[in-house]
C-alpha cells in the first residue's frame, strides 16, 4: 500500500537541459574547470514549469543540481486551449520575449530556449519573438517573466469586475476565432 501512495505523490515531469557551459579558473598549477547547467522541467498536464541553474566540477552533477532547483521553483502557467490567453512581453536585462496567441494547428514557433520552456509548460500553439540579446540566461528569465504576467480570462474578468460571460463574448483566442467566423 505504501507503494501506491508514493506513486501518487510523484510528479510526472520532463526535464530538458537548455544550456551547459564550461568555466575555467587559472591557478598556479594550471586551469581548473567547472561546469554550469541550466535545466527546464515541466508538468504539461498541470501547466507547471520551472527552471534551475546548477554548478559543479562534473557535468552530471551540475545537471542534477539544476534539475532539483527547477523542480523546487515550479510555477503555474496560464494555458487556454493550448495557447497563451493574450499577447504578453517579458523583459529581463537587454532581452525582450514576445508571446503571441496562435490559432489551432500553428504549433510552437520559437527559438530552442523559449520552445523548451513552452513545451514543458504544455503550450501547443504559440508565436514568439526574442528581441535584443539572445543570451540563454536572459532569454529564460524574460520568458518566465512573460509567463508570470499572463492572466486567465477568469482573472481578467475578476480584475475588471465583470462576469466571465461578458469577457468571453469578446474573446478571440484559440478556437473562439474560428467559432465567430463560421
Amino acid at each position: 500500500m505504501s507503494k501506491d501512495r508514493n506513486q501518487k505523490t510523484e510528479q510526472v515531469s520532463n526535464d530538458k537541459t537548455i544550456y551547459i557551459n564550461r568555466v575555467s579558473k587559472v591557478v598556479k598549477g594550471g586551469r581548473r574547470f567547472n561546469f554550469t547547467a541550466m535545466v527546464v522541467t515541466g508538468d504539461a498536464e498541470n501547466s507547471k514549469v520551472g527552471v534551475g541553474f546548477g554548478k559543479a566540477s562534473q557535468v552530471p552533477e551540475a545537471i542534477r543540481k539544476a534539475t532539483e532547483k527547477a523542480r523546487a521553483s515550479m510555477m503555474r502557467a496560464q494555458v487556454v486551449e493550448g495557447t497563451v490567453p493574450h499577447l504578453v512581453t517579458g523583459k529581463f536585462g537587454a532581452t525582450k520575449v514576445l508571446l503571441r496567441p496562435a490559432s489551432p494547428g500553428t504549433g510552437v514557433i520559437a527559438s530552442s530556449t523559449v520552445r523548451s520552456i513552452l513545451d514543458a509548460a504544455g503550450y501547443t500553439n504559440v508565436l514568439t519573438k526574442v528581441i535584443g540579446s539572445n543570451n540563454a540566461h536572459n532569454v529564460v528569465k524574460a520568458t518566465l517573466n512573460a509567463l508570470e504576467n499572463l492572466e486567465s480570462p477568469q482573472q481578467y474578468a475578476k480584475r475588471l469586475g465583470k462576469s466571465e460571460d461578458e469577457v468571453m463574448a469578446n474573446y478571440n483566442v484559440g478556437s473562439h476565432v474560428w467559432n465567430t467566423r463560421g
